[in-house]
């Protein structure tokens, strides 16, 4: 036999090949490699933030005409594409949320402008972006200017996110009930976020109840329940105060 042994002997004692930095090393038994765990889930929320921190310039607040937000909105969206200065305004956003609106005991799903009179802007500022936006119809001015300086202050990144963040959450509610097949009654349910509530009735205020037993019959507001879309009512019955648990459409107010 030769010293370096037979090509079998080389064969059974090779080392495992080494693949980049790390080696692949073939189990003896035949058993399947160890499976590559999967990549975490990675949160909206962070991704976003973390996606907002790399975008260029800052974000500002204008104010606007109460109303007029999306106008002003498209319009420096327009003028940016023909104005000096367009190319530093990259971006122009007018936060959205979803809100159930109580009405006269009626309930509706709306989207409305989350904050009322204001604008935001990403964008370089320098001479000419500022007189683009400042200049632009219904814009009035930018929120927290310098006394010194006279030029608007940014918004801190946790102020941007936080103005911003609805976005985000709606885009997850909306894929949430896509990804839900029709007409599936099975499989774990996801309790659904909770959706502000804005309601016009008050504590202590007079309605008259158009349903159900106590049918055309006045009562004061004691307690106002948003969660369940339920009211306390206190009904005078026989010279007594008695409460008695309606839903919002069952009344109308005075």
């Amino acid at each position: 036999m030769s010293e370096t042994g037979s090509e079998e002997e080389l064969q059974e004692t090779a080392p495992a090949v080494e693949t980049g930095d790390a080696a692949t090393a073939v189990p003896e038994d035949g058993a399947p490699a160890e499976a590559v765990p999967a990549e975490e889930a990675v949160d909206p929320l962070d991704a976003f933030k973390k996606d907002l921190r790399k975008r260029p310039g800052k974000w500002y607040v204008l104010h606007s005409y109460s109303g007029y937000e999306k106008s002003v909105k498209h319009a420096i969206e327009n003028r940016r594409e023909n104005q000096p200065g367009g190319e530093d305004v990259f971006e122009v956003q007018v936060p959205q949320e979803e809100v159930l609106e109580v009405r006269n005991g009626q309930r509706k799903l709306v989207r409305r402008v989350r904050i009322p009179g204001y604008v935001m802007v990403r964008m370089r500022l320098n001479e000419d972006s500022w007189s683009l936006v400042r200049h632009t119809p219904g814009v009035t001015g930018f929120v927290g200017v310098n006394e010194e300086s006279h030029m608007p202050t940014p918004l801190r990144l946790r102020e941007a996110f936080d103005m911003l963040k609805t976005t985000v959450e709606q885009e997850q509610k909306a894929a949430a009930v896509a990804a839900v097949p029709k007409g599936s009654g099975s499989g774990a349910k996801t309790a659904p976020a909770p959706i502000p509530t804005d309601i016009d009735f008050e504590i202590g205020e007079t309605i008259t109840i158009k349903e159900g037993s106590f049918t055309g019959l006045p009562g004061t507001i004691s307690e106002i329940k948003p969660e369940s879309g339920k009211l306390t009512v206190l009904v005078s019955l026989f010279e007594r105060e008695t409460p008695v648990e309606l839903s919002f459409d069952q009344v109308v107010k005075l």
